[in-house]
């Protein structure tokens, strides 16, 4: 659909006087002010569909030529392609939509069971067990292997009805199990620990951080009850995306140390972080799509096979990457390769650690 431009050639947006259909101080263009419903939505989806020309225009390089996308980035041929952060913001939400979908679940939480439908089915193949030993016409070898198994089916009733005697104990186990804040004192309120707290002398009374964390942990108790370690893993689990942003400028910094002979500025270094970690993201989503939708009777094996893929196709794209971005030979780049991955792992470990750290004494609101 043909675009309407005005005729008059100042800029509405910042009044400069143009000298084409664009404001080279802006960047705004010269259209119509009122436009009809087709215009709007056909400028709202080539906006779209520029946005998307320049995703899969950045994907081939991205995939098929590891490092490529940043030298030319840093080369200034940049118009053709997404913007590195711009891309990263969109991958990793696709990313961890998919990864918290597919079960990742840094803290296990679900342990339930049903003691009363175990019974019940025991109950069942118990009596039909005895309804089969007792056929005549079944041989003698076939009812002393049916007998055996009775003596086992009905040493598991016996024994679920011992449980049963024992429910309270059970409960409050699991309820002492699945509560992954505990206050550090046993005060039943964040109130009564206070009041606690300065009938004590002063050095003797908790320190700043440790009254935040009770107060966290009274107030999950108070506001989630039973589902406050549930409430605690959702809240981590979204904090992981914000932990991964914040990370990348430490995996630059990591590399600015690895390859300090390179002369490069921090922000190369950075558009490299951005672009690898994009390259990352897409490529374990394909691997986890492919997990999730595989036939249920090969997962174990596609799984290993998936799991290789994913390990061997990392490596070999930080390999490539490196030598295409920082021009060092095969033996150097797998020292550097080497040396900058141990680092990573510290700094993701530390990072995760501070996450959890943060979640934990953050009150909700």
């Amino acid at each position: 659909m043909k675009k309407h431009y005005r005729v008059e050639n100042d800029c509405l947006n910042c009044g400069t006087l143009l000298e084409g259909k664009y404001c080279h101080n802006c960047g705004q263009e010269n259209l119509q002010i009122k436009e009809s419903f087709g215009h709007m939505m056909n400028h709202a989806i080539s906006d779209y569909f520029h946005f998307d020309h320049q995703f899969f225009h950045t994907l081939r390089p991205l995939f098929l030529k590891p490092g490529k996308l940043t030298n030319e980035y840093m080369a200034g041929r940049r118009v053709q392609y997404l913007h590195p952060v711009k891309m990263y913001i969109f991958i990793s939400i696709v990313y961890f939509l998919l990864l918290f979908q597919s079960g990742f679940d840094p803290i296990s939480t679900t342990h339930t069971s049903s003691k009363a439908e175990t019974k019940k089915t025991l109950d069942t193949v118990n009596k039909a067990l005895d309804k089969v030993a007792k056929n005549p016409f079944i041989p003698v070898a076939a009812k002393k292997a049916i007998l055996d198994q009775k003596k086992a089916v009905d040493a598991d009733i016996r024994k679920d009805s011992a449980d049963d005697d024992d429910d309270d104990t059970t409960a409050k186990k699991i309820t002492s199990n699945d509560v992954i804040l505990q206050a550090t004192t046993n005060d039943t309120t964040y109130t009564q620990y206070l009041a606690s707290q300065k009938k004590l002398a002063p050095d003797e009374q908790d320190g700043f951080f440790k009254r935040l964390y009770n107060k966290r942990a009274f107030t999950y108790k108070e506001k989630y009850g039973p589902r406050a370690k549930q409430e605690f893993v959702e809240e981590f689990k979204h904090n992981i995306p914000k932990m991964m942003f914040l990370m990348l400028p430490l995996c630059a910094l990591i590399l600015r140390i690895t390859f300090w002979r390179n002369k490069k500025y921090y922000v190369e270094h950075l558009i490299y972080t951005f672009h690898l970690h994009c390259f990352l993201f897409l490529f374990l989503a394909v691997i986890m799509i492919l997990q999730m939708v595989q036939p249920a009777p090969a997962s174990w094996h596609v799984n290993g096979w998936l799991d290789f893929i994913a390990t061997i196709g990392t490596i070999w794209y930080i390999y490539k990457s490196l030598r295409v971005v920082y021009h060092r030979g095969r033996g150097r780049t797998i020292s550097k390769m080497i040396g900058m991955t141990l680092s990573y792992f510290f700094v993701f470990t530390f990072c995760m650690v501070l996450v959890l750290l943060i979640t934990a004494i953050t009150i909700p609101a």
